[in-house]
């Protein structure tokens, strides 16, 4: 039903006189008169009659009447639910753990105010498809995969640089070290079953593994960070990286380490992703927030080529991993 007619209707019945709902509505005499018969035809019934000051309705036109008011509150309700900053600012954090959902705390906490709808997504094609389709405002991923550049309505920014350490138990060779670098790492057996194919956190520990000799294993089913820890703890062949920035709390009886690594540090560098055109003046307050917020790119790091150029960080100078503990 066309709402402009309906309208209409509505400020005729009001006014009482089709000149007057043509004030209201500025539009011509001539148009309320032919909006009114047309719904008339729709409807198959007449909701007016003439008089000599005016018109009044019907007994059809009474009935009409509130329904024809309700559908305009509706259409109204349904305007102003997608309104820009009418509707909570819907951000993709990957892990409830992660650098992310820390960095929308952080936000939340300094903007009480702004309704907040927090969401994960498992990799970032669905982010970015999210993105484009309107489903999230914006995403916090790690790196973009290499070969495969963003959609030019995708724009994307440096957020944060996440410094790896290496996670052990009490028993492995390594839990006493104060810091390791990446070139003893070599030969040691690192334990990530979360590492999917095709994901953009896969590609990043692909190339760290290629660059430095290490030896990373995906094997097992990935029964998220408890069994993980369990494991470590009990395992002291095993190892396992984690980001400086991720929260995780372990039995004490575990004696898990959370050791640096060094020379140099891996970092992921992490962004924020969201689409040009997006009008939510809360993702303009979220960008200014995170620029604001942000700490300078770590010196003395690693990350993958096609990852800092992405994220528009400088290439790192070349850097000969040294033997030995730190």
């Amino acid at each position: 039903m066309d709402l402009d007619i309906v309208r209409t209707f509505v400020a005729a019945a009001e006014a009482g006189q089709f000149q007057e709902a043509a004030a209201d509505l500025a539009v011509t005499q001539q148009a309320v008169s032919k909006r009114i018969a047309a719904l008339e035809r729709d409807l198959g019934v007449r909701l007016f009659t003439r008089t000599p000051r005016g018109t009044n309705l019907t007994i059809d036109g009474q009935a009409f009447l509130p329904h024809a008011r309700e559908l305009l509150r509706v259409a109204e309700r349904a305007v102003a639910s997608v309104r820009a900053g009418s509707r909570p600012l819907r951000v993709d954090v990957l892990a409830s753990r992660g650098v992310g959902s820390s960095l929308m705390r952080g936000f939340h906490h300094a903007y009480p105010g702004i309704d907040l709808d927090v969401v994960m997504l498992f990799d970032i094609d669905a982010a970015v498809s999210a993105i484009r389709s309107g489903t999230i405002d914006a995403s916090f991923r790690a790196v973009a995969m290499p070969g495969r550049p963003l959609p030019d309505d995708v724009e994307s920014a440096w957020v944060v640089d996440e410094a790896l350490q290496l996670l052990t138990g009490p028993g492995h060779a390594l839990a006493d070290a104060r810091s390791v670098t990446l070139g003893r790492l070599a030969g040691h057996r690192i334990w990530m079953p979360g590492l999917a194919p095709g994901t953009e956190w896969t590609a990043f520990y692909d190339d760290l593994v290629a660059e430095f000799g290490l030896t990373i294993e995906a094997t097992g089913p990935n029964f998220g960070s408890d069994v993980l820890l369990d494991t470590i703890a009990d395992t002291p062949a095993l190892a396992t990286f984690m980001g400086d920035r991720t929260r995780l709390v372990w039995p004490a009886g575990h004696g898990l380490r959370r050791i640096p690594v060094t020379g140099p540090t891996p970092v992921y560098p992490h962004s924020l992703l969201w689409r040009r055109d997006n009008p939510h003046p809360a993702l303009a307050t979220l960008r200014a927030h995170l620029a604001a917020t942000a700490a300078e790119p770590l010196a003395g790091t690693w990350a993958p080529a096609w990852a800092r150029r992405r994220h528009g960080l400088p290439a790192p100078s070349p850097v000969s991993p040294p033997a030995g503990l730190g």
